[in-house]
């Protein structure tokens, strides 16, 4: 019998069948994956990127974060696809299809972008320690292992309200940067330019550079193999072909909608970052964020202590929930690739203290000045880019094999625009990097 991924929740939330026609029932039943994965869009790699582009370049690249999400909304759909049809996770399909040293290679290579993935939960929750509470950050980095309490507490609960807690922190983040925008009177129709691609964005060689690294903080390789398994929480007839198709139509609308929320609250960093710190102050770091907002020379009768205590704690949710994620996605891929299973909690542990290892390591190296230790979470992107061709050339390649997905595999000309899509992000990253 096939192991099924993710044992512990597959196929643990009913669904109504294609017959009964309540649209908002069925939607509603369906609707929470795209939550868990949309939280993988809002890590502090996002607000770094989205801060500092609209410190640096106002609103002008909206349009770069626009791209960038519709792109992870074509990749998000695949791993949808895979997991609804063939009721098989991204690893478990890529293990079943290479010998054994390529398998293990793969391995080492992904749960070295679920620890890069983890880093910047680490690294964002014990900085929001720091400004929100002034921890010292190695005392930060230690607290962040009891969120395997909080794991732990969430996944008692049942995917279900897990799913429902995360959606819930995601209306808070979007609430506080709306909040703060509106209160910054940003100019919309400079906004409404922005969203349009502009020819300066690739002749300005900073400006490419940070378009890229807004890229590469954007569409990241766990949350393809996420989906893929979450898409397999729904309890559906996977014999009956008309219940395959509705199943694959709502899983989509409901990873669009929170992929769609996740371009919301990343714009509306950018945004702020572009009205209250465009051509006032340098962006470096978060913590400029967060003192900036309550600095009357940079953000003149703006300035808060409220607006800055708010973004602190959006940052610490954020890095918290975001834990989540990291520790199913860990567990799907060493599952999937190995076949060793471990509870939640061991893995979580196992993850965590081994992500701790190079942050305590470098934190040491660079006295914890806040500012160099946010860089880890830059080092971080680095690693994910370069996992992320090794995980999103077999999805292709895998969701066109008709074999495996008869009448739902890739059309040609959608796998060559996908195929050309993936070249060209792994080209842009590889830019970035050298």
């Amino acid at each position: 019998m096939k192991k099924k991924s993710l044992d512990e929740i597959n196929g643990s939330v009913a669904v109504p069948t294609v017959y009964q026609s309540a649209f908002w029932l069925k939607f509603l039943a369906y609707s929470g994956p795209g939550a868990l994965v949309a939280v993988g869009y809002m890590d502090p790699g996002n607000w770094l990127t989205s801060l500092a582009g609209g410190g640096q370049y106002g609103y002008s690249l909206l349009s770069v974060l626009l791209i960038s999400i519709v792109v992870a909304m074509v990749m998000q759909s695949l791993s949808i696809k895979l997991g609804v049809v063939t009721r098989t996770d991204l690893a478990q399909a890529i293990a079943n299809r290479v010998p054994k040293p390529v398998r293990i290679g793969l391995w080492l290579l992904n749960e070295l972008a679920m620890m890069a993935t983890d880093l910047t939960g680490v690294v964002g929750t014990s900085i929001a320690l720091y400004l929100l509470f002034h921890l010292p950050l190695i005392v930060g980095i230690f607290l962040t292992v009891a969120d395997v309490l909080i794991v732990l507490l969430f996944l008692r609960f049942g995917i279900r309200r897990v799913e429902s807690i995360v959606l819930f922190t995601i209306l808070i983040v979007g609430s506080i940067f709306a909040i703060e925008v509106c209160r910054a009177h940003p100019h919309w129709t400079a906004i409404l330019t922005g969203l349009m691609p502009q020819t300066q964005i690739i002749t300005n060689h900073s400006e490419l550079l940070l378009s890229l690294g807004i890229i590469g903080a954007t569409i990241m390789p766990h949350n393809i193999y996420l989906h893929s398994a979450l898409a397999q929480s729904r309890r559906y007839d996977e014999h009956d072909p008309a219940q395959v198709t509705e199943t694959l139509k709502f899983a989509n609308w409901d990873s669009v909608i929170h992929l769609f929320a996740a371009l919301i609250v990343n714009a509306l960093l950018l945004i702020l970052g572009g009205t209250l710190f465009y051509h006032t102050a340098t962006l470096n770091s978060l913590a400029d964020v967060f003192y900036g907002l309550r600095d009357h020379q940079i953000v003149g009768t703006l300035a808060s202590p409220l607006m800055s205590w708010l973004f602190g704690f959006a940052l610490l949710i954020t890095g918290l929930i975001s834990s989540i994620t990291s520790t199913l996605a860990g567990q799907i891929v060493m599952e999937g690739y190995i076949n060793i299973r471990l509870p939640l909690w061991k893995r979580r542990l196992l993850t965590r203290f081994v992500t701790l290892i190079p942050i305590i390591i470098i934190g040491c190296l660079v006295r914890f000045n806040e500012q160099q230790f946010e860089q880890l979470i830059i080092y971080a992107q680095i690693i994910l880019s370069i996992a992320l061709p090794f995980t999103l050339f077999p999805l292709i390649a895998i969701t066109s094999d008709p074999k495996l997905m008869g009448t739902h595999a890739n059309h040609l000309w959608q796998a060559i625009i996908e195929y050309a899509l993936v070249t060209l992000l792994t080209g842009l990253n590889l830019m970035a990097l050298f």
